[in-house]
């Protein structure tokens, strides 16, 4: 017995080694900047974002798979969770995710997100306080997904992504797809996963906004000055994402229970990173949560993590969850997001 404690505590601390030894290693430049679809990058889950987005091994509640689609491979019943977030500078992102599992086929997922900065005075070099005019920045993604058990423990899932982006009156559309795995090591315990994220084609921007009148020559009279033309714009990737995650859940009888969760992050468009996550459940009702994203990334701005949430079940078998969390940026201020979950089992 002695033995077999000794040698399940060294997989956990050799699993969460791994994750920070991951993320010590440099493999490539930065390259800040260089990617579109920047929202995708945005964390939806209040429950995950108050664990430090520590979320490539949770699984759970419909919105895990944002963070790795094999979540969906262990999800139980129909779950419906809806994400209010007063993102930074006043822009309002809003994500809805619903996901129902199909006895001895698999769950599939309908997700949707939205993000709106609100109407902005358009700015030019002639005129730097405002045209008169006004435009605004949508995006949208839509994505479907699906997840199943391989075995017991080793779970599977994927999801296809329709992405747009408009600015004004310009505009970029792809496709994306996210897919990962889960290794549960031992029931209601040790869990290790691995994702990727928005893997797709590159995507360029069109529209109107690019056309203008082009003279060929202005040092030539007596020729056309008004020639149309247009800007033709660069393509960009999405903002690839690699996860490697870990989770394990100490157990302190029926009504206590201790979750750590660390995720080893991989990006094309950053340095790598770590988050860092802790929940403390209470009597199955009450949750509080800390942690700390984006450690070890060089010029992060901000990182710590705080959040709560409380369930309460009816019919024995279905349940309500509301979940909040902040999370600071440092000279960027602070964003809050509140979930508001439906469980039916």
């Amino acid at each position: 017995m002695k033995k077999f404690i000794i040698h399940k505590r060294l997989n956990i601390i050799s699993c969460f080694l791994f994750i920070f030894i991951f993320a010590g290693l440099n493999f490539a430049q930065s390259k800040t900047g260089t990617t579109i679809g920047q929202f995708l990058k945005i964390e939806p889950s209040s429950r995950v974002v108050g664990l430090g987005n520590a979320g490539a091994s949770l699984s759970g509640e419909i919105s895990n798979l944002f963070y790795n689609p094999a979540s969906l491979g262990r999800l139980q019943g129909t779950d419906i969770q809806f994400t209010f977030n007063k993102w930074l500078a006043d822009i309002t992102y809003n994500y809805m995710a619903a996901g129902i599992n199909v006895e001895g086929v698999g769950t599939f997922a309908l997700v949707g997100t939205l993000l709106n900065s609100g109407e902005m005075d358009v700015r030019t070099v002639d005129n730097p306080l405002g045209t008169g005019e006004r435009f605004t920045v949508n995006n949208l993604a839509l994505g479907l997904g699906y997840g199943l058990m391989l075995t017991d423990r080793v779970s599977v899932g994927l999801q296809i992504n329709y992405i747009n982006e408009a600015i004004w009156h310009s505009s970029i559309s792809t496709f994306g797809l996210n897919f990962g795995v889960q290794y549960q090591v031992e029931p209601d315990g040790l869990t290790i996963g691995a994702s990727v994220s928005n893997f797709g084609a590159r995507a360029a921007y069109d529209g109107r906004d690019l056309y203008l009148n082009y003279d060929f020559d202005p040092k030539k009279y007596g020729d056309n000055d008004k020639l149309p033309a247009e800007l033709r714009t660069d393509y960009f990737n999405l903002p690839t994402i690699f996860r490697a995650g870990v989770s394990y859940w100490f157990d302190f009888g029926d009504d206590y229970k201790l979750l750590v969760a660390a995720d080893a992050v991989h990006p094309n468009d950053n340095d790598q990173y770590i988050n860092l996550g802790s929940e403390f459940n209470l009597l199955k009702m009450f949750s509080i949560r800390f942690g700390f994203r984006n450690l070890f990334m060089p010029d992060a701005e901000g990182g710590l993590v705080l959040g709560g949430g409380v369930q309460t079940n009816y019919d024995e078998t279905n349940n309500i969850r509301f979940d909040y969390a902040y999370a600071g940026y440092g000279r960027l201020a602070d964003t809050h997001r509140l979930t508001l979950s439906v469980g039916f089992r």
